[in-house]
């Protein structure tokens, strides 16, 4: 649900980056948005994208479980995620049963641009999902399928 403290989601970003991460996933503070404390939220963010001000090859992606926001809580998340210099936005953990959706992709791409990357995870099975998420906007797929969906790949 994203409310581990800013502090803690720093130190964590800090201490795997040592270790040899170069990507970062986190999740949103999810009751900070319900409730509208957008401070808290881009506070929270900025937690780990500052992290790249002193490893500027590291990629943040922000996950803001679509399944569980509105339409105006998921823009106004990926404008948070914006603001706080976040490389992604992302839809999902899937640890809520959800799946990427073509229109949740849609407006997260309407919403950031073409300047910020969206990752399109959840529910990507086949080849055909992964291609629809793409003309959809995503410019990343998360998927545990992704042997199954290479094998699909028409060969030459």
């Amino acid at each position: 649900m994203g409310t581990t403290l800013p502090e803690v989601k720093a130190e964590e970003a800090r201490r795997v980056v040592k270790l040899g991460a170069q990507e970062l996933d986190m999740v949103i503070n999810l009751s900070a948005l319900k409730t509208k404390d957008y401070t808290a939220v881009k506070q929270d963010i900025e937690a780990v994208t500052t992290i790249k001000h002193t490893n500027p090859n590291i990629t943040t992606k922000v996950i803001i479980e679509t399944n569980l926001l509105t339409n105006p809580e998921k823009r106004t998340a990926c404008k948070i995620a914006q603001e706080a210099e976040a490389d992604y936005v992302k839809t999902c953990t899937g640890l809520f049963g959800s799946a990427a959706t073509i229109p949740d992709i849609k407006l997260m791409r309407r919403t950031v641009g073409k300047n910020m990357g969206v990752k399109a995870a959840g529910g990507i099975r086949t080849l055909a999902d992964a291609l629809a998420m793409i003309q959809a906007g995503a410019n990343r797929i998360g998927t545990s399928a992704a042997v199954q969906i290479i094998q699909e790949i028409p060969k030459k």
